[in-house]
This record gives structure tokens, sequence and C-alpha cells, in this order.
């Protein structure tokens, strides 16, 4: 087929639309693509020319016949096999090796995939030429016959013909190389192996397909035309250098389609997406949506195969629209003094994508706060401005600010966009006026003054102010705090007053300062109150006397070698202290006769006896000490000095100290609290006895559970000779004291838990005289009343008859005078008892049994 353009300039590719059966080269030459028979379907086909520049097409339809006469012929030749002989091997001739025929290079066989069959389906015949003279077997071995994938290529021993027995697939291998063996029947190779080449040609029988199915991609909102935006991707496992595996892309739609249908184009060879026009705009469409086809056959729409895939473009934000208030004022109002106070709340719009440096807003005061009394931070989640006291504001002096506050983003705004007049505002602040605290001024408030200075003396006048001039209120002042009690302070005027004398030497005043603090509090709603700090540096005068320090000392009872050295202690400073004069009294006369006294400078002397032998003992010395104030002040302060006998060293030999003359104050403390501990104690041991024994007489009252003597034998002590003892003093059983009087005398006991529901019955009472009468009386009587008295248990129980006081001098009931032994009394009478009495009646009554 030729083709032929005006210019004759075009460049054009052939094409053919049945390339598995015809192809056609550069030239124009059809021809048959491999072996088949051919049919009234395959007579027919197209061949294209496509324009390698511009990728124009025309096309021509392409008929084949078959010529009659040659129908028969055609078959024939179809039905015959191409063989393939071995080469001639070496020969000798003459004794030397000499080459008949060089070897052959035989062509490849081209054998197209997928084919139908019928299988086997034979290719070529192999065979040698010495086939005449021997009888040959003939093979092939390699991948595809004897080796995975074993069975593909088969070949017939006798006849060398080789077929192959299914479709192949050249996708998975798209060549065998195969040899061929020829050799005689006792198996020597006749012929050297022949290599066979079998291409497998392919065919479109694959669909391309995306690496991904959906692809996301972005590009800024504004962008030019011809900006790159993203690449997709598809592979065909066809052959990537024929027309099966050349593939093409294209857009087949856009979703949205504003504000162009083709904001987009794709290179069909690349995959690469582009813009191709102007007005992305991310406030209006966020997101393109588009379907990309990749088609093989380099794109035939006819005989391609094809497949798509999503490209999702997103339009991401720039900063092209500024922040703009929602008002052009805003009002608010603050108290004063206060800080950390959200003032008012700036609102703004911005269209840009949220939570974006693009949308978050920057506040910035541009003007009206020249002192930094405000600050704007911005609110991350709404994006909103607050105004915020930084620094405390006075009414007094401030009662509104204006201020200016212009509106930004944390990224400057897109190239060519200006910020609008609605990006800056007004804000109006109102200060709100308080109640603020009084205060002094100054504070503290230091005064001078000398100590000594007599109750009801005006010191000063201590006043504080009010800062609140627009308010009319009063002051009144109150002491809050005095240590001392020195001082009083006026309630309206502030004028402050002793009440006590100034005294410099007051454990209160540190480092010659007295500290008062007092409080002025004004009326107002809600009433406010400060605090003010009088501090009274107080002058010393000469209002102490020195005394003599330390005021006990030693000496020997010889001049030599000891003497006493002292000083002077004085509570007041220079120059109502030191130096200091010593001197001793006139007197006694004793004194200046025993002792002598040397001043050793202006704060020392020492003390020496006079005379040449002291008796040991206790002394006390008087010295006069004057200090050198003005006028001077005097004291006789006396020294208590101990003459003992000394050693060689000068030491004092003596064991006893001046304490074992008279006991200090610290040891006379000592000894009261030791000997208050020791009563303490004694007094606490006492009362624990007093209680354990109550305790002991309650537990005696109350019958324990074991002691029960219903239907019990109880032991009550072991009695020495019992019965058999008959030496016996009646009077024991009588008690010798005194009977109490009845109004001290404790009712008859009785058991915690009983209710006495009648007057209890009075008991026979003994007589306090002795008499040596029997018992039996006493017993009988208290027998009756127990048993006539209804309050009494309804169970034998032991009943107290009557208390016979501590240490009664009765004896055990052992010497009680028996007329008989145990063996020959007579108890039948305890069956008149009663029935308290039956337990001991069954048990000795009875006679012998």
């Amino acid at each position: 087929v030729n083709f032929s353009s005006c210019n004759g300039k075009r460049r054009v590719q052939y094409e053919s639309s049945e390339p598995a059966d015809f192809q056609v080269d550069a030239e124009g030459r059809v021809y048959a693509a491999r072996s088949f028979p051919l049919s009234a379907e395959r007579a027919r086909f197209l061949i294209f020319a496509r324009d390698k520049e511009t990728q124009e097409k025309w096309q021509v339809a392409v008929k084949l016949s078959l010529r009659p006469a040659l129908a028969e012929e055609s078959a024939k030749e179809s039905r015959e096999i191409e063989e393939i002989v071995f080469p001639r091997q070496l020969s000798k001739n003459g004794g030397s090796l000499q080459r008949q025929k060089r070897d052959w290079v035989i062509p490849p066989i081209n054998l197209p995939e997928n084919s139908r069959g019928p299988f086997p389906q034979e290719l070529v015949r192999i065979r040698s030429d010495r086939d005449t003279n021997l009888s040959l077997r003939y093979s092939v071995t390699g991948p595809g016959a004897d080796q995975p994938p074993t069975g593909i290529f088969i070949i017939n021993p006798i006849s060398g013909q080789l077929s192959v027995t299914k479709p192949l697939d050249r996708e998975l291998i798209a060549r065998f190389h195969l040899r061929a063996h020829a050799v005689d029947i006792n198996g020597n190779q006749v012929e050297n192996p022949i290599d066979i080449v079998i291409n497998v040609i392919d065919m479109n029988d694959n669909r391309p397909e995306f690496l991904h199915q959906v692809w996301n991609g972005s590009v800024p909102e504004g962008s030019k035309p011809g900006t790159y935006v993203m690449t997709v991707t598809a592979i065909d496992a066809d052959d990537p250098n024929a027309l099966n595996g050349m593939l093409r892309y294209r857009i087949l739609s856009q979703a949205p389609s504003t504000p162009s249908p083709n904001m987009f184009t794709i290179n069909n060879e690349t995959g690469d997406i582009i813009t191709v026009a102007a007005g992305l705009d991310r406030e209006k469409v966020q997101q393109y949506t588009l379907i990309i086809q990749a088609t093989d056959m380099e794109g035939n729409p006819t005989y391609g195969l094809s497949n798509t895939a999503t490209a999702v473009i997103t339009v991401t934000d720039v900063n092209d629209n500024p922040p703009e208030f929602t008002a052009m004022t805003f009002y608010g109002e603050v108290p004063e003094n206060r800080v950390d106070v959200i003032v008012a709340n700036l609102t703004v719009t911005d269209k840009d994508q949220p939570h974006t440096p693009a949308w978050n807003a920057v506040y910035r005061i541009s003007g009206g706060d020249p002192t930094g009394r405000f600050a704007i931070q911005t609110d991350p989640n709404s994006n909103d401005g607050l105004v915020t006291v930084v620094k405390p504001i006075d009414f007094e002096t401030n009662r509104m600010f204006v201020l200016t506050v212009a509106a930004e983003n944390q990224v400057p705004l897109a190239k060519g966009i200006q910020h609008p007049p609605q990006s800056t505002a007004t804000v109006s602040v109102t200060v709100i006026d308080v109640n603020e605290s009084p205060y002094f001024a100054p504070n503290p408030r230091i005064i001078r003054q000398e100590e000594g200075l007599h109750a009801g003396t005006m010191l000063t006048t201590f006043t504080a102010q009010d800062p609140d001039r627009y308010m009319q209120q009063n002051i009144r002042y109150t002491k809050l705090s005095d240590p001392a009690n020195w001082l009083k302070i006026d309630p309206v005027n502030g004028q402050i007053t002793t009440i006590a004398v100034l005294d410099r030497e007051s454990p209160n005043v540190k480092n010659n300062i007295y500290n008062a603090t007092f409080l002025a509090s004004d009326n107002g709603i809600p009433p406010m109150s400060g605090t003010g700090t009088l501090q009274i540096h107080l002058l010393d005068i000469n209002d102490n006397a020195p005394q003599v320090l330390p005021q006990e000392a030693e000496t020997c009872e010889t001049p030599d070698p000891n003497s006493i050295n002292i000083t002077a202690l004085d509570y007041d400073i220079d120059p109502n202290a030191g130096p200091f004069a010593f001197d001793l009294p006139l007197s006694p006369v004793t004194i200046k006769r025993n002792w002598t006294i040397t001043r050793l400078n202006g704060d020392f002397a020492q003390l020496n006896l006079k005379i040449k032998f002291l008796e040991a003992g206790i002394y006390e010395v008087p010295i006069i000490i004057t200090d050198s104030g003005n006028p001077p002040k005097s004291n006789i302060s006396v020294l208590r000095v101990k003459v003992c006998q000394c050693d060689s060293n000068g030491d004092c030999t003596d064991v006893d100290r001046i304490v074992g003359a008279g006991l200090g104050t610290g040891a006379i403390i000592a000894i009261l609290l030791c000997i208050i501990i020791l009563l303490v104690l004694v007094l606490m041991f006492v009362v624990w006895m007093k209680r354990r024994d109550k305790e002991r007489q309650a537990k005696q009252l109350l019958i324990d559970p074991e002691d029960d003597v219903r239907d019990n034998i109880l032991k009550y002590d072991e009695e020495g000779g019992g019965e058999e003892d008959q030496d016996y003093d009646l009077s024991q059983l009588q008690q010798p004291d005194t009977v109490e009087p009845d109004a001290i005398k404790p009712v008859g006991i009785r058991r915690l838990d009983e209710r006495p529901i009648h007057a209890e019955p009075q008991y026979p009472v003994r007589s306090a005289a002795p008499h040596p009468g029997d018992i039996g009386d006493f017993i009988n009587e208290g027998l009756k009343a127990a048993d006539n008295d209804p309050t009494a248990p309804p169970y034998d129980s032991l009943l107290v008859f009557d208390y016979e006081g501590s240490g009664s001098t009765a004896g055990s009931l052992s010497s009680l005078n028996s007329s008989s032994s145990g063996g020959e009394q007579d108890y039948d009478y305890l069956n008149d008892w009663g029935p308290r009495f039956k337990k001991l009646a069954d048990m000795y009554g009875g006679g012998d049994d």
C-alpha cells in the first residue's frame, strides 16, 4: 500500500488492524505474520497510516482473495512443513580433514501465542541426510521439552516431526531454546546437535493496568496554565516494543466542570497532568475528579484495549483572602486596677481554609495604647481576638481608651492582594471606678524620739490618703499592731499619742527602732482599708545604772597570787555607758579595810585583798559603779566573793563552791519540779489502788458461772482437821466492831439484773455486843426472811446476810463446836429449812442411805 501527501513532507507509520495475522513494514509491504489457512473471515482487514508528529490518521481497507486455479496449489503448499536438515560433518579425504559443507544457521521459528490449534500442531521437520543409510532416532532437549515446563514441545523420533502440544503465553515465556539430536539405534550420536529457537509472537491479550486505582494530587489555587500537578502510570503485560504494549493516556471526564470543563490536560505518552486554564479558586472549587483512560495499540480506540483510573486533584489554599472584622467598632469595659481581664472579643471572617497559616489571625494594636496596658491574644479555635488588660489602669488618670486594631494572617498575603479597610477596627474601652484602699504616705513613716516620754505625749499625726478623688468618703484609723501597748491613735485625725513610757531597752525594740502598725478604713462600698507602719527611732537617755559583772567570784585567803577582774553591765549605749568608774563604799568600814579596787581601763577594774589573810568564807562586797552619762548614773552592786584555801598554783582547794553556801534560783526550781512530779506519781498510784479495790469488790458481788451452787459440790477451802477440830472460840463469829448507823448502812445487796417489785424486807441484824451464843437463831431468821423475799432469785444462790466490815477477827468455820462427828450427826432437820436446803437434805439426810 502506498501513501502520498500533498507536500510530500509527512512522516507516516503503517499499522495493521490484524497484527496477529498481517503485518506491514515501513515501506508499505503487507505480509502474513504467520502460517495459517486463509478463510473468508480473515480476507478483510485495515491498514492505517499515522502521522508521527500530529498523530493524524488515515486508513484503507484491504481485501484478499484466492485465484481459482491456484486454490488447490495453495492448499497443498499450506500443508507442506518446513524441513530442517542437519549440516554435513567433516570427512577425511586423502588422509586429511576437509570441510564438505559449512554449519547452517537455522532461523528462529515464530509461533503466535494463544493459538487455538488443533494440537499437537506441527512446526518443523528435522532430518539428517544419513537417514538413507542408517536407522536414526530424533529427540529434542531443553526447557519446554524435557525440562520444566515439560511436554510443551514433542518430536516424532522416527520422522523428526517437531510439534507444540498446547497454546503458548508470551507473558510467561517469550522464547524457547531447544536442541535437536540424531542418534542411531545403538544410541550413538551421528550428527552434532543443532539449536532451535522458537519465538512466541505477542498478541494483544492484556489490558493496561494502572499502578493505583485512585491517584491523589494537589495544585495551589490561582496557578498559571502549564503548572505541573501529578503523574499517573499504567503498565501493559504485552510486548512493550510492539503496538500491543504501547500505551496512550487521555482524560475522559472532569468533575466539576467549573469554571472550565478542560482545566487540566494529560501528556498521552508520559501521563503527566498539567493545568491548561486559569481560574483555580479553592473558595469556589476545593477538589477536582478526573477519569483517566490508558489504551494500548498506541491509543487506537478500535483495536486497542483500555482501562481507567481516577485522579483526585485537591486545590490547596493560598493566602488570597485577608481577615475582615465583622464590625468597625467594638466596645468593652474593665474595672480599674484589674489585670488579666478580657475586655472585648474581636471577631473576624476569613475565606481561606480554617486552621491554616493563611486563616489564623494575628491582631496588632496600632494606636491608642502608648503605655502598653493592653494585649490581644488569638483564640485558636474561633480565631477571635481577646483584648486583655496586662497593666493596672487607674480610673482617676484614664477613664477611657480608644484602641486601633489591625488584623493580619500568620503568612503574608498572596502577591497583588492588599488589605482592605475592613482589616482595621476600633476598640472603645471604658474604665469603671471602684473603691480603692486608702494608703499611707510615706510608708513606713520614721520619727526620732527620746525614750522616757511620759504617757499622754503627742508624737505625730499619721494620716492616709484616699485615691478615690471622685468619691466622698471618710477615713477612720485604728491600731493594728502595738507590741508594747505604748501608743494610741485618734480615729478621726490620726494623731498618735503615748499611753505608756517609751523604753529603748524594751525587748520589743529592735536596733533602737519600735514598729507599730495602724489601719485606715474608708466607708465605701465595699469598705476598703490600708495599713501603715510607724517606726519610732528611740534615742537613748541615761536611765539605766551599771551593774557589776560577774556577780560571783572566788579568791584565795592571801592577796597573792590571785585577784578578781570585774567589769560593768549597762543597758544604755554610748555616751550613757562606759567608761565606768569603780569604787568601794565607806560603810561598812570592813569593806575598805579588807578590800581594794583598782581601775584597769574604762571598762575593767581589779578587786584584791587589802589584808594579808582573810578567813575562808562567803563575802558580799558592794562596789560603786558610775557611768559616763550626762548626768552620770551610779549604782551600788554587790559582788559575792568566796574566799578559799588555795594551792601553790592559786587554785581553790575547797570542795564546796559558792553555790554550797546558797542554792541558786535554777537549782531551787529544779528541786521543786522534782518534788511536784513525785507527788503527782504518788497521787496517781493511790487513785489506781482505790479503783482496783472497787473493781475487785464489784466482781465479788457477781456470781462466777463456775461457782454456781446449783447441783454442784463446792470445795470452799481446806479446813485442816474438819469436824474433828474441837478447839474453837464462838466469839470469833461475832462482829467486834460497833454496828454502823442505819443511815450509812448499805441496803441488802442483790443482782443487778433484777428489779424489785416490793419493798425489800428488813433482814435481822446481829447485835454488836459479843456473846457466846449459838448462831443457829441468827441463821434461821435470815433463812425465813429470804424465803419470804419476793425479790429473791428463783434459784439457789449466795445471799449476803450482813456486812461485817473489813478485818474480821472470825476464824475458820471449822472452829464451830460440833456435838458429834460427821458420821453421827443427824441432818434430817434440813428438810424443814425449805427448798433452798433440799439439796443438802438429800445429800446428808435420810439415815444411812
